[in-house]
């Protein structure tokens, strides 16, 4: 599952949900929290088999991000299982229980439909709950975990700059990898989706430390998050001849040789490996 761009989509607007399917983004992500009022939450939900349907015709795989108030978080996510969505993305997630209890409502019901499991983003966004990260990601229903920048930041009492979220952020993002986990996000936050120029350069950034793809809030994000968030040619040229190196280097019973100057061994040619085969995986329908 490519999951390079997430777009946010309110899951009450039509006409968000009626374009969503156009923007390109690898994984919609229908939302029933922060962008739905109050008046609105239970006709966004009643609506969710439909939006699904429309917001997944060109292939993108559709989450939908439930409430996290225990009087809506149930029926959500159940309503999210029986509109077919691909994924539940759980907010202020806080202790494994909380995600037990989800599996708890979810199972009998994945088994009536005879449906697989829905795999879990957790969206961590409280100072404490970073620190208890690592068992977070152990679950085995979490696909991936990300920081909530605007809710970390205020109950921080802080502002969400790149200086303020970097060190949260990359401590999520190793409690994911820890236990390979995808993590999601950029070093910044994705409020100020204007700054095109930063927020591609943040994309950059991020691709570098081992991020998988981010999320975004308008659509003009999703291009620079699927280029950025994928190899470039030129990672791939290199892969590839390193590779080829190693194949000769094997011949010749050596585990580490010189490449273009540095020396090689096992883990660098896992990574060039993993180029490629991430590579193949962007490659495909699209």
């Amino acid at each position: 599952m490519k999951l390079r761009s997430q777009l946010y989509v309110p899951a009450h607007v039509a006409r968000f949900i009626d374009k969503a399917h156009q923007r390109g983004a690898d994984a919609i992500i229908l939302d029933l929290e922060d962008s739905v009022p109050a008046a609105s939450k239970l006709s966004a939900r009643q609506s969710l088999a439909d939006s699904v349907r429309k917001t997944g015709q060109s292939g993108a795989a559709i989450f939908v991000r439930i409430n996290s108030e225990p009087d809506l978080q149930l029926d959500d996510a159940a309503v999210a299982c029986q509109a077919g969505a691909c994924g539940i993305v759980v907010p202020k997630v806080q202790s494994v229980e909380g995600l037990d209890r989800l599996v708890a409502h979810l199972a009998p019901l994945e088994h009536d439909l005879g449906r697989n499991p829905l795999p879990f983003i957790c969206l961590i966004e409280d100072p404490a709950t970073v620190f208890d990260a690592r068992a977070l990601a152990a679950h085995p229903r979490v696909l991936g975990m990300a920081l909530g920048s605007e809710d970390f930041a205020t109950m921080m009492g802080a502002e969400p700059s790149p200086d303020v979220l970097r060190l949260p952020k990359l401590l999520v993002h190793m409690a994911a990898k820890a236990h390979g986990k995808l993590s999601f996000g950029l070093l910044r936050s994705i409020a100020d989706y204007a700054d095109s120029g930063a927020m591609q350069t943040a994309t950059i950034e991020a691709k570098t430390f081992g991020f998988d793809g981010a999320t975004c809030i308008h659509p003009s994000a999703i291009p620079f998050l699927n280029t950025g968030f994928s190899p470039t040619e030129a990672e791939c040229d290199w892969a590839r001849r390193l590779i080829a190196g190693a194949d000769k280097a094997a011949t010749e019973n050596r585990g580490a040789f010189a490449f273009e100057g540095r020396m090689v061994d096992a883990p660098v040619l896992s990574r060039a490996r993993a180029i490629l085969a991430k590579a193949g995986r962007d490659g495909e329908n699209g």
